[in-house]
């Protein structure tokens, strides 16, 4: 088994897209081993976000996700990380195939409702940046 960390960014959440997110993770598959609804601070997102620092799109991401409440996600299944940016789709909801949550939650690359780790080292930080140990279940 493997885990990896997911998160319902705030213009899914506003959109109320909450719940059928949730139910496609339960449809493909995952246990859920830790939920939380949290509201980030510009700090939270840059220490979150630190890896893209440097990036041209740093401010208006880190803006962004501390725009409004989000879900944070630690997800559980085999070939986690793999399966869960396989039903994400890709970054541009535009790009991303027919039936991923990016390509029907999503509106832009910013605003492409969910995040997912992209390796088990990135996991490992995005876990443990939103949940202590004994959170997860």
């Amino acid at each position: 088994m493997e885990r990896t960390f997911a998160i319902i960014k705030p213009d899914a959440v506003l959109a109320g897209h909450t719940g059928a997110i949730l139910q496609r993770v339960n449809e493909a598959g995952f246990s859920l081993r830790g939920m939380r609804l949290v509201r980030l601070t510009k700090t939270d997102a840059e220490g979150f976000y630190a890896v893209h620092r440097e990036r041209p799109f740093f401010d208006s991401l880190t803006t962004f996700m501390s725009s409004g409440p989000a879900v944070v996600l630690a997800l559980e299944s085999l070939d986690a990380i793999t399966r869960w940016r396989t039903l994400m789709g890709a970054t541009d909801p535009a790009k991303a195939d027919e039936g991923t949550l990016r390509r029907q939650f999503g509106s832009s690359i910013e605003h492409n409702a969910t995040h997912g780790s992209d390796a088990p080292e990135t996991a490992a930080f995005e876990l443990g940046y939103f949940f202590r140990g004994v959170e997860l279940g």
